[in-house]
């Protein structure tokens, strides 16, 4: 009878399970004897990605001979659409697979392209003949299309892992235990050190051996990567804890919008406590608890009005649950947050295009014998995070903790402000030092590399507060059924921040005079990217006030678990997450 009371003592109460489908025991799996496989996974996805991305441009403009605005136009809208895809493979986890299972198949498909990007490098009748002298011959559009269906098979692999690893990782930890429940926040620092662990990799090893060996051994390297880190994230499997697909959180989204809408429209009025809900412990949506009902955005309320008392309605695009129309509110009150952080995606895509580009004309020797390859450049970001990290993570945040009696220290919202304060002084930082740049290129001289360390540290300051941040509170502020479209709602940031960057880019090149008078040239001696850089500098400071603003109105949800924790580190908030 003891022993049955321990097992029972020990088992997930968040309906999770192991790989038999029974309810998984926190002694057997989840926790960190299970994030490292899934860490694992992820370190090689940022590998294989960064060391692609960084130097795409470079590839784009010296074997596929397309002009620079060009090359940095089609290499932002590629990354932009890997992170706009994330909504597809959030979709298909929550809907149908669940998210080991898409993680497996997106991997594959990563790797596939992988594969073809590897051939591209190779296979010399994939490219255009070398070119000494300007005017180079272009790429066929043979050669162009091999090379984009390459692009767009890692896209579309990465869109799928993306939403899907952080929440996979999040799920190994039991939110109603405050114990594992605080490992989960570590998990999500820890999990983006593991993210730039990957790109340090990928931007100097795989940069230099592009450089020095080859772009197909540079290609071919992180391909095989990827296949080995598909066998580590299988070999994890006993020690993973499942969750169910909960069906279409999309589907779910638009019931309740219709309904409502057809409702309001027939006049009907909401009374008292009219609203429907099933009468079950569980809601109607697989795997899910019942969520309280909430005052706002009442209008939404419609959906769930009993309109003919009796029986147990079943359609539920004429009458929603509750929990279903909460679901819907809690999807909702994330989305100004969301589009108060947009801006600072645009100075990121920087880091990959025109940090680069200037990279290439500055003086990158490192004494007699080495010169620094210009995409290794974006390193200094990564290193910074695998710096700030560690000591934000075992320095800091038991000293704001004792502090704010926050269990984090300070809260997501909070921690996301400081990442958009610091972004506005990394493009300060870039605009000066490309003025300085520019001036000493024009007396003759070029300026060392280790000039680009301040915008690169900033934007990577920028970063290790506001990516963790987001990672919190999207996962925090989704319901059980809607985490992965969440985690995919946030990523998709990113990927919308580098169209807005490709847009940005065409309308000051068009604005300004074109690619032969304009800001922006094929020559970047004789173009003025420190214009461009100011520009990005106010519209980060305009967009810190508006998060400002948006973040002070922030009500989030109230979740037990949530509750739970805080009360573990001795402090309940009633409001949520307010910024003060």
């Amino acid at each position: 009878m003891k022993e049955e009371m321990k097992s029972a003592s020990t088992l997930v109460s968040n309906g999770s399970i192991d790989y038999k489908g029974k309810i998984a025991d926190k002694r057997e799996t989840g926790g960190w004897k299970a994030s490292p496989y899934i860490i694992v996974n992820e370190v090689v996805e940022r590998f294989a990605f960064f060391s692609i991305a960084v130097n795409m441009v470079a590839y784009l403009v010296g074997e596929m001979h397309q002009p620079l605005p060009e090359a940095a136009t089609h290499v932002t809208n590629w990354s932009g659409a890997a992170y706009v895809l994330t909504l597809l493979g959030a979709f298909v986890a929550d809907a149908y697979l669940g998210r080991f299972s898409t993680i497996i198949t997106f991997s594959c498909i990563y790797a596939l392209g992988m594969v073809l990007l590897t051939l591209s490098g190779s296979i010399d009748t994939l490219r255009p003949p070398q070119c000494a002298t300007k005017p180079c011959i272009q790429a066929s559009t043979s050669q162009t299309s091999f090379l984009y269906c390459a692009m767009t098979l890692i896209a579309l692999g990465t869109g799928g892992i993306k939403p899907c690893v952080s929440s996979f990782g999040a799920d190994q930890f039991d939110e109603s235990d405050p114990i594992e429940a605080q490992k989960k926040y570590s998990f999500f620092n820890w999990f983006y050190f593991a993210i730039n662990m990957g790109a340090m990799f990928g931007i100097t090893l795989l940069v230099y051996v592009q450089v020095e060996f080859g772009w197909g051994w540079g290609f071919g390297i992180p391909a095989g990567a990827t296949f080995a880190s598909i066998f580590i994230f299988v070999a994890g499997r006993r020690k993973y804890r499942y969750q169910k697909p909960m069906g279409s959180a999309f589907t779910r989204f638009v019931q309740v919008i219709v309904v409502s809408l057809r409702n309001h429209l027939k006049g009907v009025v909401r009374e008292g406590g009219n609203l429907y809900e099933v009468d079950t412990k569980e809601s109607d949506i697989c795997g899910a608890a019942k969520l309280p009902h909430t005052q706002q955005y009442r209008y939404l309320d419609k959906a769930a009005v009993i309109i003919e008392p009796g029986g147990e309605p079943k359609n539920r695009w004429k009458i929603c649950t509750i929990t279903q129309v909460e679901e819907f509110k809690s999807f909702i009150r994330i989305l100004p947050v969301w589009a108060a952080t947009i801006a600072l995606s645009i100075s990121y895509a920087q880091l990959s295009t025109f940090f680069i580009a200037q990279a290439n004309t500055m003086d990158r020797n490192l004494g007699p014998y080495f010169k620094i390859p210009a995409g290794s450049v974006p390193v200094f970001s990564s290193f910074n995070a695998l710096i700030v990290i560690p000591i934000y993570e075992k320095l800091a945040v038991p000293f704001l903790r004792a502090r704010t009696g926050h269990p984090r220290g300070i809260t997501s919202l909070q921690r996301i402000g400081a990442g958009l304060f610091v972004s506005i002084f990394a493009m300060v930082s870039a605009a000066a030092v490309e003025r300085t740049r520019r001036g000493e290129r024009s007396g003759g001289s070029r300026v060392s590399v280790f000039w680009l360390f301040p915008q690169c540290f900033l934007i990577g300051t920028a970063e290790v507060f506001s990516y963790v941040g987001q990672l919190e509170f999207f996962y925090d502020e989704a319901t059980e059924g809607t985490r992965s479209i969440s985690s995919a709602v946030f990523l998709s940031e990113i990927g919308i921040g580098s169209w807005l960057s490709t847009a940005a880019v065409k309308m000051i090149v068009r604005g300004s005079g074109g690619v032969k008078k304009g800001w922006l040239r094929e020559d970047l001696n004789e173009s003025r990217l420190d214009y461009f850089y100011w520009i990005l500098t106010g519209v980060n400071a305009l967009n810190f006030f508006v998060y400002l603003w948006v973040a002070r109105r922030y009500k989030g949800r109230r979740s037990e678990p949530a509750a739970a924790v805080e009360l573990a580190a001795g402090q309940i908030h009633d409001n949520g997450e307010g910024i003060f």
